[in-house]
């Protein structure tokens, strides 16, 4: 029953919002009474905080495992961008933002494993892409890692990416394209026009 609750109300997070969605909510959705909630997680916030890092692990294991089976480094960042609009309900942001300003410890947490992960999957990827000779050889592979890493966990922010300004969708398309552009080589530039047109046809 544990494991039901939690899909349920990760589910319902993801869709919703973390402050949004009750308590009451989850058990009316599944058909319990809120006692039964509570003989699983103490409160709420044990539920939110199991809730992220669900979420956390799920991404985690499917970018391992697209970066073992991706053509190239290129591919891989779509392909992974692909994936996380998928799993994180693609432009829907309200769920970060009350997760960030209800949530504060869960919400540092979150993103400190984050960038932990993110940051040395990234050099990975930045490495393969040197190999391959899609990405130069002089750029600082520590550097573009974090500096990606800020601007790629940026793009929900809505003070700074107003929805009535740009959509989520269309600000990942810009910015993976403005980090590529900026790293890439001749051979490795034409192969991400062809990404770009692949993956974001209607931009």
């Amino acid at each position: 029953m544990k494991e039901t609750i939690l899909k349920k109300a990760t589910d319902m997070f993801l869709t919703l919002g973390f402050k949004t969605v009750t308590m009451d909510d989850i058990a009316a959705e599944l058909g319990i009474s809120k006692k039964t909630i509570y003989q699983h997680y103490t409160n709420k916030n044990d539920l939110v905080e199991d809730s992220a890092m669900m979420v956390f692990e799920k991404i985690c294991n499917g970018i391992d495992e697209i970066s073992e089976t991706s053509v190239n480094s290129v591919e891989e960042v779509f392909a992974i961008h692909n994936f996380l609009m998928i799993h994180l309900k693609g432009e829907n942001t309200a769920p970060l933002y009350q997760l960030q300003k209800f949530y504060p410890s869960t919400y540092t947490n979150l993103m400190a494993k984050q960038f932990e992960v993110m940051h040395s999957s990234v050099i990975v990827n930045l490495e393969k892409g040197i190999k391959d000779g899609i990405f130069r050889d002089n750029i600082n592979v520590d550097f573009v890692s974090r500096i990606y890493f800020k601007g790629a966990t940026s793009i929900r922010d809505r003070e700074i990416f107003p929805e009535d300004v740009i959509t989520v969708y269309a600000a990942t398309r810009y910015f993976i394209e403005y980090h590529m552009r900026a790293i890439v080589t001749f051979y490795g530039l034409g192969i991400l026009e062809e990404a770009l047109t692949k993956n974001f046809e209607n931009i």
